[in-house]
């Protein structure tokens, strides 16, 4: 058996969280094999790629991805195939998605039992969160089987009443649950009582389609009910994630968590980055239709300075695959119409383009794109180029520029909320698991090779790498 690499990618700036090195990356059997200094020879690989005056960097990780997901009576159309050959168009070379029950007879544990079987058909590596509507005495049971498969989080909605929503008794119930098996709960945090009685108003007042979604969910009901859960995080000592924080006053209401020692993270999204409430005047309003709604464009100005400042800890898409005729079918009523926005392919130009506009540097695009989000979720092997490390890697250009087409995008819909846009920073090449998927030549479709990744526990993984440094990097992969 010949001993030559599969791949080298040769003369290229590394560039991980922790910093930068100039480096030919020796892959082999899918994983980095190790890092040789860019003044010695490049080895010798069944393929060499010279990305000399390029960045390479890890491939990116989505923490919070809706794939093939039923909400009543909608459905996204697209599945883990369409999905995942997104991604890795995107530079996104693992994604998360929600194993969410789909009626009241489907379980926690079944829910993710049916999205890992649907898995099967990714071109990339997928891993799962779980999430729990309401509490009962198997609830237990099915989070120890949720761990034992390797899915260490659990997100639960403090709204959408009648479908997703967990009551207060659930979630501090299911917080115990998760520090018991050292894992992660993730919260989409809402005050449903002030939504319900705002939009109430609204639909009294004849004003409830779309173009006044984002007065029906003011930025009150996200920051209260933040509030709220992290008193319950508290209580429990349990630690606790928020999905898509809009607002400045969310974020900061984790970091004073922080700053008292609560284990928290906040997370927020491409579009509230970008795009403004004006959009909800636009022509097409309902390109915009996602929960929470976008925001006045001085709390997108401060959400944007809370990302170049490392108070928010990872970008990720909340990727929902609707197409225009679903999203069209009730604009008139938002209370009808389906939420959520196509995502998972612009996640790496949208999130560059916002954080190096305030300042950002790569070495932080790369911990809300890639690092921080493996690190958090307990992904081994993810987010870092490092000997040992799975061989996800993209050949970046910070500079380039293409301005978004929705309708020759990748993900299954006839739409993206950045048509029209004119984004920097693309992905030239992306290998994934040691595989070169997008090349000068096109997309090399790999076939469904994607790989479920058991995450490890919460704790015990960032114990074993709270930040990554090369010193701790190959200890951490095979942790």
């Amino acid at each position: 058996m010949s001993n030559t690499p599969d791949l080298v990618i040769a003369n290229g700036t590394v560039v991980n969280s922790f910093g930068r090195q100039n480096a030919h990356i020796v892959v082999r059997d899918g994983r980095i094999a190790q890092l040789v200094d860019a003044s010695a020879p490049v080895p010798d690989a069944n393929r060499t790629i010279d990305a000399a005056g390029k960045l390479v960097i890890p491939g990116g990780v989505d923490g919070h991805c809706h794939v093939a997901q039923v909400t009543g009576r909608f459905r996204t159309l697209d599945d883990y195939r369409t999905t995942s050959t997104a991604a890795l168009w995107g530079g996104t070379t693992t994604i998360i998605d929600f194993g969410i029950p789909r009626d009241a007879q489907e379980t926690p544990l079944a829910a993710v039992l049916h999205k890992k079987e649907l898995a099967q058909e990714s071109r990339c590596d997928v891993a799962l969160h779980g999430s729990v509507v309401s509490w009962d005495e198997t609830v237990p049971w099915q989070l120890e089987q949720l761990a034992a498969e390797g899915v260490r989080s659990v997100k639960m909605y403090t709204t959408n009443r009648g479908t997703t929503m967990a009551d207060g008794d659930t979630i501090l119930k299911v917080m115990r649950e998760m520090v018991h098996l050292d894992g992660l709960t993730y919260i989409h945090a809402e005050h449903d009582p002030i939504i319900a009685d705002c939009t109430g108003q609204h639909a009294d007042d004849g004003r409830i389609g779309i173009e006044h979604l984002h007065r029906t969910r003011p930025e009150l009901a996200e920051e209260v009910s933040v509030k709220e859960t992290l008193a319950m995080a508290d209580y429990t000592k349990a630690p606790v994630y928020f999905v898509h924080q809009s607002t400045p006053g969310a974020v900061d209401l984790v970091t004073e968590a922080r700053a008292r020692g609560q284990e928290a993270y906040s997370e927020t999204c491409p579009h509230y980055l970008t795009l403004d409430d004006t959009v909800y005047g636009s022509a097409f309003p309902e390109w915009y239709a996602c929960c929470p709604p976008m925001r006045s464009p001085e709390t997108v100005a401060a959400l944007k300075e809370r990302l170049a400042d490392g108070a928010i800890h990872t970008v990720s898409s909340d990727h929902s695959c609707y197409d225009l005729s679903q999203k069209r079918e009730r604009s008139d009523d938002i209370r009808a119409m389906p939420h959520g926005l196509p995502g998972v392919e612009t996640r790496m130009p949208v999130t560059f383009t916002a954080l190096a506009s305030a300042g950002g540097s790569v070495e932080d695009f790369v911990e809300v794109f890639a690092a921080g989000p493996a690190r958090i979720n307990a992904l081994p092997g993810k987010g870092t180029i490092a000997a040992g490390f799975d061989a996800d890697l993209v050949v970046f250009d910070p500079a380039e520029q293409r301005t978004v087409d929705g309708g020759a995008l990748h993900m299954g819909t006839d739409f993206s909320p950045f048509d029209g846009r004119t984004l920097t920073g693309w992905p030239a090449v992306v290998v994934s698991a040691g595989r070169v998927v997008l090349d000068a030549g096109g997309f090399h479709d790999p076939g469904p090779v994607g790989r479920f990744v058991a995450r490890n526990g919460f704790r015990e993984h960032l114990a074993a790498a709270p930040l990554l440094s090369p010193a701790t990097a190959t200890a951490a992969a095979t942790a």
